[in-house]
Parts: structure tokens; C-alpha cells; sequence
């Protein structure tokens, strides 16, 4: 089975806050997580693909990087995007379709908006969907506490379009590259 690592916007400004914005919830914890998913990706022989958000910084330096404590492989495929769908006018769909990719794991900030659109933008495009339960984080909003927000996301999102392609939401200590969606059919 064809799958892919996708880590969204976890760029230096988005996870550590700027004047006008509040750092993400528990940011180092989010990091380790996904450094040792992309480990078990490397392991797996699975393809790493970043996406970066260009509202972060003006779309430009080290803003705009993907965070400094993540272990880049120099062979990730990185694809940059102006609208909260990773999937929108980025090429990153027919990229995914042309490796044939069946299994997307989906990691990233922020959980209510880059990273919902992007599990059920996937689920819809013919992709099974692992969301990492604690590899994603937010911030605060006024009704929710981004402790909240991430817990109410992995809820919905266990089982979401459950027809022929779906999600489902596993933890990263899991065999995350063996996918389990065949046991819900």
C-alpha cells in the first residue's frame, strides 16, 4: 500500500506565537511527537511531505520556516499553500494521486482549521486517513480551550465519511504505517 507522512503548518512563527498571537498548546510536546513520526516514517521507507502556510510571517523567513526543533529529511516534498485547504491550488492532490497514495497519516497545526479541512478533503479524495491524536495541536478560542478543540476533533474525526474511504484517529506511540482501516469495513 502507497501512503505518505503530512505535516501541516508546523512553521516557526505558528508554534511559537508572535506579539499577535498566542504560541500553540503544548508546543514541545507536539514537536517530539512528530520527530518521532517522521523516525518511523523514515523506518517505514514512507514519503514526508510538508506543507507551509503563507499568511505565517508574509510568507517569508525564518517565520515562515518549518520549525527548527523538527528533523527535516532533505528529501521531503514541501508545497506551499495561501488557503486553509493543504489541498487547494498546491498541486499537493495530484502529487498524491500520481504516487498513488491510498494511506495519508496527517499531523500539524491547527486542529480546527488546516487540519479538519485536510482529513476531510483527503477521506474525499480516495484516501484512507490515520490522524495522529496528539500530533496536532491549536490555540485557545473564545468558546474552547485548545484542549478542547483537539480532543472534540479526534472524536469527530474517528470514523469521519465512514463509507468507502475514512479516518480514524490513533496515537503516535501506534504502528501508525499499518493502517487498521480494513478491520472498520
Amino acid at each position: 500500500m502507497n501512503q505518505a507522512l503530512l505535516i501541516i503548518d508546523v512553521q516557526q512563527d505558528l508554534v511559537n506565537g508572535t506579539e499577535q498571537t498566542k504560541e500553540i498548546y503544548n508546543k514541545q510536546d507536539l514537536l517530539k511527537t512528530i520527530n518521532l513520526v517522521i523516525k518511523k516514517a523514515i523506518k517505514s521507507e514512507v514519503e514526508i511531505i510538508f506543507v507551509r502556510d503563507k499568511d505565517v510571517a508574509g510568507g517569508e523567513g525564518p517565520g515562515f520556516d518549518i520549525h527548527s526543533d523538527l528533523n527535516v529529511p532533505s528529501e521531503a516534498k514541501i508545497f506551499d499553500k495561501y488557503a486553509t485547504n493543504a489541498f487547494y491550488g498546491t498541486g499537493l492532490l495530484e502529487y498524491l494521486q500520481s504516487k498513488e497514495i491510498q494511506h495519508l497519516v496527517i499531523m500539524g497545526c491547527e486542529t480546527p482549521y488546516c487540519i479538519d479541512t485536510a482529513v476531510r478533503t483527503a477521506t474525499v479524495n480516495q484516501m484512507d486517513v490515520t490522524l495522529v491524536g496528539d500530533g496536532h495541536s491549536t490555540t485557545d478560542s473564545p468558546v474552547l480551550s485548545a484542549e478542547k478543540i483537539i480532543q472534540h476533533h479526534n472524536k469527530i474525526l474517528h470514523g469521519h465519511y465512514n463509507v468507502d474511504h475514512f479516518s480514524i484517529v490513533r496515537e503516535a506511540v501506534e504502528d501508525l504505517f499499518t493502517p487498521t482501516h480494513d478491520s472498520y469495513r
